[in-house]
This record gives C-alpha cells, structure tokens and sequence, in this order.
C-alpha cells in the first residue's frame, strides 16, 4: 500500500477539518460587507485547502444577503475589484520599449479585473459552478440601470464561455427513462410551448415520432444547460397544433419519416444568457438523428416569430401612411378577435401579413445590422436557410397574440451551412428559398410610392 498516499489523504483532511472549525462559525445574519471580507480573505489564500473552505463561506455568504445587499456586493465588485489602471500604464510602458513576450505576459495580467480571479477561486468550492451561474442570474435582474455593472457581466461571460466550452458539453437523449429528477426539469424549463404536466410530458418523450436531447455538463450534475424537442414526421410540417395533439402520429414507424422538426429549443439557464450553446446542439442532434436514421432528408425547425404582431401593429399604424389604403384596410382586420374562424377574413389578411412578415424578416435590422427578430438571429447565425412562412401555423392564444398565428421553417441543410454562415456574417446576407424571396417582393407593393421602407 502507498503509505505516503495515505498520509497525504489523512493530512489534508485533518488540515480541512481544522479549517472548517476556524472558518465555520457561522453570524445569523450577514451583509455585503461580510461578503467582502470574505472575498478579500479568498484572495489572499495560499493554500488549495483554505481557499475551498474560504470560496464555500463566500458563496453561504452571498445566498444568505437579500437583492438590496446583492447589489451593494456588485456596485463593491465594480468599482473596487477593477484592473489598477496605474499597474497597466507602468505595464503598457514597459512593453512599448520592450515588445517581448516577458512584459506582453505582464500587460495581459495586470489588465485583467481582479474580479476574474476571484470568480476563478468562487469557483473552487463543491457545486460552485452552479452557484456562480445563479449568481449571474442574480446579477442579471440587478443590472437594469447600472452603466458600472455592464464590466461585470463582461467577467462572467468572458469566464463562463471558457467553463462551458463545447468539449465539457455532454449531449444525452431525454426519454420516457430519464431519471424523474431531469424530466421535472423539462418540465418547468419548457420556454416555447407550455408542456401540461406529466401525461404530456409522455407523449412527447415516449412516442414512436418523438425525439428530445439535451446538454449537460459535468459540473452542474442534472441541470440541464439547453433541450430540442424534435417530431418525426413525412414532410416538412406547417402547423404546431397537430404536433402538440395527443394521440396523434404522423408516422407509423420511425423508419418511415423523412422529415426531422425542431418545434422547441429551450435554454435552461437565465444566468448563463450570451453563451451561445443552440448551434452545437443542433448540429450534433442532425448527426445523431441522420445516425440513427438514415432516410431522414430534411431537418428543420417549427419556430414561432415572437413580436411580430406587436411590430406589425406599431409600425403599420394607420396614421403611419406607409402601406397602400386597401392593404391598411385589410390590416385593420386584426382587430376583430374572431377573424382566425372566419375563412373570408382569413384569405383576405393572408394576402397581407405574409408577405409583411417576409419583409419584416429579410429586411427589418436592429442597431447591429441584424434581424430584428431574436429567433431568425439564432437560426440564421447558425447557418439555416429562411425556407417558409405558415399560415396560421399556431393558433393558440399566444401564438396568435405573438405572431399574429405565423410560424417559420427554417431549414438546416448540412452541407450548406457553413456557406450560409459565412453570407450572413460576413455580407448580412439572409438566405432563404425562392417562395420567400417572392412573399417579400408581394409585400414590397403593399407600399405606397415613395413611403416604402
């Protein structure tokens, strides 16, 4: 037997006990000032031992302090624990009338925050990496209003986008057997369409047409990082109803579908917003689904098109004066609640919003020269094509009220998508398929003359 192994074993638990004892007298009650000292005694640990014990007193610390003490802990962090602007002068200088590696080293570790290296020890403590995540979420509902905190939130996604790199993801499929304790997880973490308790839940995991897969990563144990619900079906599908209903299939057997939607894209995690993780999962869930079954030939999504109806309406106000009297006109048909049961009215709006949306998606641009809408951003940037607009694709209430009951295709060819990817970031460019290209150009003479956008 390896009898310095068992020294050093017995060594660092008696040194970890005794540091437990010295550092686990617990106050009832504590403030950001608590906090602080703590933090400051985590930086100038030495020792691997005492800086876990450390790091874990700092986190009971901080989820203990309610949103008032938080935020004074923020305001202390951004201000305090910045980089020393007199350290990477001295640094800068010396690198100028040096330029070797030796001061480049230097420069780069003096501008670093020294709130980075303490959310580096933080992290140190067991469960820690969960615990910083809902500390940004924290942060993140504390932030609105706070020009100073906008430093921070650069820490954490600078940090988190290096813990939750693509290699410690781990992509695992969800079914009817996963563990109870992930699958109320799903059930609470559903963003798209609301999942009605656990009958429901079934029938979307356990059926012959359903796929659903996940990330996970090894520090956070059964926290589940982000999900795809996938249906199997002959044909690419146009409307969500069908997909939703129970007892319905569209297949008899998996080998039978040639088709591959993904009607719900869920993140899990509010505090790790800004890592992007969509475009690895569905790249990786197209080559598991392609693996599993091979006949499968078109992989696209069922994607709602979130405020739309609201852009709409504010944009093509009739006071605004930008569409032509008899397009406004029709328009105005939204404003009757019952309009989506009355085949005339339908035919009529059809004529009108399609084509309206089509140019709201390849031409509207936010303050970044990207699509205004959030869903087209992620799929576009992820290298999709912009393949189809559907016609009351969701008429529920929200996707009605949303959506005015648009739903979009956006379709994944995996050849293609690196050289969509590269339009799109390079040229602005928005692929789609001829169909769509058409519905922009119908809604290019809704305008009137020289009022066009």
């Amino acid at each position: 037997m390896n009898m310095s192994f068992l020294q050093e074993l017995f060594s660092n638990i008696t040194q970890r006990d005794a540091l437990q004892r010295k550092f686990g007298n617990k106050k009832r009650s504590y403030d950001h000032r608590d906090l602080i000292t703590a933090c400051e005694e985590l930086l100038h640990s030495d020792g691997e031992a005492a800086s876990i014990v450390l790091a874990s007193r700092a986190l009971d610390i901080y989820q203990s302090l309610g949103d008032e003490e938080k935020q004074a802990f923020f305001e202390v962090l951004a201000k305090q624990f910045s980089a020393d602007p007199d350290r990477i002068d001295k640094a800068y200088r010396d690198y100028r009338n040096d330029r070797s590696n030796k001061h480049l080293a230097v420069l780069f570790d003096v501008a670093e925050p020294l709130r980075q290296e303490l959310l580096r020890r933080l992290n140190l403590a067991q469960g820690a990496t969960y615990e910083l995540v809902k500390m940004r979420q924290d942060f993140l509902a504390l932030m609105k209003g706070h020009k100073d905190f906008e430093s921070i939130n650069a820490d954490f996604v600078h940090l988190f986008a290096s813990w939750f790199n693509r290699g410690f993801l781990v992509l695992k499929r969800i079914d009817w057997t996963t563990p109870a304790s992930i699958l109320e997880k799903i059930i609470r973490y559903e963003a798209v369409h609301k999942i009605e308790g656990w009958d429901d839940l079934r029938r979307r995991l356990d059926n012959r047409d359903r796929r659903c897969f996940g990330f996970f990563h090894p520090a956070i144990g059964d926290e589940p990082l982000i999900f795809v619900e996938v249906a199997l079906t002959k044909g690419i599908p146009n409307r969500i109803q069908p997909i939703l209903a129970d007892e319905q299939y569209d297949i008899d057997a998996p080998e039978l579908a040639d088709s591959a939607a993904f009607f719900g894209i869920s993140n899990c995690q509010v505090g790790l917003r800004g890592i992007s993780f969509g475009n690895f999962l569905i790249k990786q869930v197209v080559q598991e689904l392609k693996q599993e079954l091979p006949n499968l030939k078109n992989f696209v999504t069922l994607s709602p098109l979130p405020m739309f109806r609201s852009w709409l309406e504010k944009t093509y106000h009739p006071d605004s004066g930008l569409l032509t009297p008899e397009a406004q006109a029709t328009l105005s048909l939204l404003d009757n609640p019952d309009w989506a049961a009355n085949e005339e009215l339908q035919n009529r709006l059809n004529e009108v919003v399609r084509p309206l949306a089509a140019r709201y998606l390849l031409k509207e641009k936010n303050s970044e020269n990207l699509p205004l809408n959030p869903v087209a951003r992620f799929h576009l940037g992820n290298g999709a094509e912009l393949h189809r607009i559907n016609w009351l694709g969701d008429v529920s209430e929200n996707g009605m009220k949303q959506s005015a009951g648009l739903m979009v295709n956006y379709l994944y060819v995996l050849e293609n998508i690196e050289r969509n990817n590269e339009k799109y970031t390079m040229n602005g460019e928005i692929v789609c398929s001829p169909s769509v290209r058409e519905l922009g150009k119908l809604g290019r003479k809704l305008f009137q003359g020289e009022l066009e956008k």
